[in-house]
């Protein structure tokens, strides 16, 4: 089997758990998902068979779009629902809807962001999770994020109560934690806060409507139907520009060959097809020898 499969992960199970409740299913050995997701978190994880799984690389850093739900008034040790509440202080007063939208303003754009202790980012070789675990606190790297969209789903025009929840969504770059985020939000806002729920709703090319749940997956494997229902590595490059050569270059391009770089395709990678539309290689301009071109990956 060949090509990307867009699963619906539950809530529940690790993006790892999902890769080898598909190797059970599908009896492949070569399977890789693109971007890990939370256990308490679920929706788009798309996951790569075969010769699919060189675009693996290029998938992760593909942008990602979210809905959460923030609750302030409490703090958790992990940031979301799942941890034990370490910090509460009730609402004082009514909450307008400008004033949440003036916070998300502040937290769009390009900034800084210090990983929480209860995740997966290794430093000196050991999980943060795994020294959270230990009682351990850690200095934590800071990665640059970018957050392109961050706009309230919720239609109330005040809100109310000791604790207040809200949904937002939110379109992002890769490694953008929203635990994280729905922390800095409440903290603008002046309360304590977390993040209640989290649902990814695409990954680059991929949505919602794309996906499959496990158990249409077992049907599908029941019915020998699920490898038709895989998408081409080609769909998860769509943002790249596309070069279509013949059949002659085509045996070059097969064989990863330096080649003169065409015109306009000087400053980026870009894929490679021939002319019956068949994903043939990823090629980016030669780092060295100007005027050239040199394989990324050849399929």
């Amino acid at each position: 089997m060949d090509g990307i499969l867009p699963l619906y992960k539950p809530i529940g199970v690790t993006s790892h758990d999902c890769v080898d409740r598909l190797r059970n299913i599908t009896h492949q050995r070569r399977i890789g998902h693109t971007g890990t997701l939370d256990p308490g978190a679920e929706g788009v994880l798309p996951i790569c068979f075969g010769k699919a799984t060189k675009v693996v690389q290029y998938m992760t850093e593909d942008t990602k779009t979210y809905e959460a739900e923030i609750k302030l008034g409490q703090a958790t040790m992990t940031e979301d629902s799942d941890g034990e509440i370490i910090a509460e202080k009730p609402i004082e007063y009514p909450l307008s809807r400008n004033e949440i939208i003036d916070a998300l303003k502040k937290w769009t754009g390009t900034f800084e962001q210090t990983p929480p202790m209860y995740s997966a980012v290794k430093v000196k070789g050991k999980r943060l999770y795994e020294y959270a675990r230990e009682g351990i606190e850690i200095e934590r790297p800071k990665r640059r994020v970018t957050v392109y969209e961050l706009e309230l789903l919720d239609s109330r025009a005040e809100f109310t109560g000791e604790q207040i929840s809200f949904r937002i969504r939110i379109r992002c770059s890769k490694g953008t934690y929203i635990r994280t985020l729905a922390v800095d939000i409440g903290q603008t806002l002046g309360y304590p806060s977390h993040m209640s729920a989290l649902i990814r709703t695409a990954s680059g090319a991929f949505t919602l409507e794309d996906c499959f749940t496990f158990e249409a997956i077992e049907k599908l494997m029941r019915e020998n139907h699920l490898e038709e229902k895989l998408f081409p590595p080609g769909k998860a490059l769509a943002s790249l520009r596309r070069l279509t050569v013949d059949e002659k270059e085509e045996a070059k391009i097969i064989n990863g060959a330096v080649l003169p770089l065409p015109c306009g395709m000087e400053d980026q990678r870009f894929t490679v097809y021939n002319e019956k539309g068949t994903l043939l290689a990823i090629y980016r301009p030669h780092p060295t020898k100007s005027g050239l071109m040199k394989p990324e990956k050849v399929f």
